[in-house]
């Protein structure tokens, strides 16, 4: 059971914003779908949802064709930034309205989840904030009860206090029933512990699709003084340096060699997912 894309490709005009992408999310999983502005994330996120349509390519959920599939469609909901309701709607009554094409919406934990919050049910949606757009559509996310949540940047606006509670109703709704969620954000330090495989996208192309622990098991880092670093690294496979003044940390493949000459007053450590999304799509 899974959603599978075989080779989507999407344009817009002379920018090609998927190509050829060939991803799988299997169920009950929580994925972390990564890139830089621009890589294609939503637009994936978008075909997934049938809010816009591939050029080319398909893509499955559960084995059965997912595009203008009501019955695939149905498993699927997408967190964008997007609001989809009437602005004069309030949130109370969106609650109910999204039953209407989700039956098996949870109404009474969504309002729970509006006291914990904090969000007033009688506002409407033209009177929320940013961030009480995005936590109404979180509530929705974790209230549907469909095995795959997409979540789009899903804590834009969010303060910290809000951004902890949300991963930890995240977490727990997780446990108690798992189900798959993609969750793309720029915000990968918060949310490393939270993902188990990661998929990095880079200019419209799934570069890396692993577990998390896999990963980062890859490599290692190494920092210290700049001439020692340059000196250990040399003819090992690195992906980037970073230089403050003048010490260096190197992100490197392959397993730490600490007995070598090289190594003595070198500092070593374990591979960090944000440091190394960032030496995969720097270039």
């Amino acid at each position: 059971m899974a959603i599978q894309t075989d080779k989507i490709c999407k344009s817009f005009g002379n920018v090609q914003a998927l190509k050829g992408v060939s991803v799988s999310f299997e169920e009950n999983k929580i994925y972390g779908l990564l890139g830089r502005n621009g890589a294609g994330k939503s637009t994936l996120l978008n075909v997934l949802a049938n809010r816009m349509f591939a050029d080319s390519g398909s893509f499955t959920v559960d084995g059965e064709p997912g595009g203008e599939n009501d019955r695939a469609q149905s498993k699927l909901f997408l967190m964008s930034e997007q609001t989809l309701h009437p602005e004069g709607m309030r949130v109370g009554k969106a609650f109910q309205w999204t039953q209407a094409f989700y039956p098996s919406f949870d109404q009474g934990y969504a309002l729970r989840l509006a006291g914990e919050f904090q969000l007033d049910t009688h506002t409407k949606m033209s009177g929320l904030s940013t961030g009480y757009r995005s936590i109404f559509k979180l509530i929705l996310g974790l209230s549907v009860n469909v095995p795959y949540v997409l979540l789009d940047e899903p804590v834009l606006g969010l303060d910290a206090n809000h951004r902890e509670l949300f991963y930890r109703r995240l977490l727990e709704k997780y446990a108690e029933n798992p189900f798959t969620v993609v969750l793309s954000t720029h915000l990968i330090e918060e949310v490393a512990d939270l993902i188990e495989d990661v998929v990095i996208i880079k200019a419209g192309t799934v570069i890396r699709q692993e577990s998390r622990e896999s990963l980062l098991s890859q490599g290692y880092t190494v920092s210290g003084g700049a001439g020692a670093v340059e000196a250990y690294i040399q003819g090992r496979q690195v992906l980037g340096v970073d230089a403050l003044g003048g010490l260096r940390t190197a992100y490197v493949l392959g397993e730490a060699d600490k007995t070598a000459q090289s190594a003595k007053d070198l500092e070593f450590g374990a591979m960090d997912l944000q440091k190394l999304f960032i030496q995969l799509t720097n270039s």
